[in-house]
């Protein structure tokens, strides 16, 4: 009797076995749509979490490596611009030198003729013309000799050696005597003028 109570509340498959559908779905818990819905918003956020970070390592590597790109480039423009500063500076002068050159030309011409001439006034004419040549040469490139005498004293142009009593009042304060000659290049002084003021 007790068998055939199981047998009635077992429903009884055709082949004759019982219908596993109800024993599974008692012994197994399926999860309710909330908590499925928690488990997949959960899913949901870790996913944009983990895509959030990987997007921001990528923008860090991408940064980092313009970064480095920026800093090799820049690093290469300094060692580039310095290599050009040195070269500028151990070629300054050429252009100045490459002008002297005639000058220096006539001066061996000069003196190949002093050793052989007896004509003092033809040496000193020859000189006076290089002298002459070195100046325009010197003046083409820049550099002005200063007019100082007679001028009044300027401490940003010339260097005071000495005073003298002036020999009249109009050159009180004024510079009577140049000893040494300033000069200027491109309106900059170069060399001051040593000068004797009147007092």
């Amino acid at each position: 009797m007790e068998n055939k109570d199981i047998l009635d509340e077992t429903t009884q498959q055709p082949n004759g076995q019982p219908d596993s559908t109800d024993t599974l779905t008692d012994s197994i818990s399926l999860p309710d749509q909330e908590e499925a819905e928690a488990v997949n918003s959960e899913q949901t956020e870790e996913d944009t979490t983990v895509l959030a970070e990987n997007k921001t390592y990528q923008e860090l590597v991408e940064l980092k490596d313009k970064y480095l790109r920026l800093y090799a480039d820049f690093e290469n423009f300094r060692r580039r611009t310095a290599k050009e500063k040195m070269d500028l500076l151990a070629n300054a002068n050429e252009g100045m030198l490459v002008a002297l050159l005639p000058v220096v030309d006539d001066f061996e011409r000069a003196m190949q003729s002093i050793e052989t001439t007896d004509d003092i006034e033809a040496v000193k004419e020859g000189v006076k013309l290089i002298y002459t040549k070195l100046g325009r040469t010197l003046e083409s490139k820049g550099l002005k000799p200063m007019v100082s005498k007679g001028e009044v004293f300027n401490a940003d142009l010339h260097e005071s050696i000495t005073q003298f009593p002036a020999p009249s009042d109009d050159l009180k304060g004024k510079v009577i005597d140049e000893i040494e000659r300033g000069y200027q290049l491109n309106d900059k002084v170069i060399r001051f003028a040593k000068v004797i003021i009147g007092s």
